[in-house]
């Protein structure tokens, strides 16, 4: 039977997605190869996760269709220089046990993305 075996990617709409991409580019260091982020994972690496919400979940405005989930390895790091570059940050940075420590940032075109450090 054939299976998923990871993270194909995630597509978000955008009124100007050369802008969005090199602004993603820039502040979170992703690396482009032929206009798309390829992030491979590895076995040090926690598993990239989908999950699906109900329509009226509050952890990104409902009027935004797809969330991005992005794995870091320094949580604070990440959103003190996201800060520093004036990016909208949600203050709070909740603790899971178990699972991690999760942070948040709005980017150019207004889409909430989560930022999550294994624990």
């Amino acid at each position: 039977m054939a299976s998923i075996t990871g993270f194909g990617g995630a597509f978000l709409r955008a009124d100007d997605p050369e802008a969005l991409a090199a602004w993603y580019a820039e502040h979170l260091g992703l690396p482009r190869t032929h206009g798309v982020f390829e992030l491979a994972q590895s076995a040090e690496r926690a598993p990239v996760v989908l999950a699906f919400f109900a329509r009226d979940e509050a952890s990104f405005p409902a009027a935004q269709p797809v969330m991005l989930n992005l794995q870091v390895d320094d949580l604070d790091g990440m959103l003190d220089r996201l800060a520093a570059a004036e990016v909208p940050v949600d203050p709070e940075r909740p603790t899971y046990d178990g699972i991690g420590r999760f942070g948040w940032f709005t980017d150019p075109e207004g889409n909430r993305v989560e930022l999550w450090q294994p624990a």
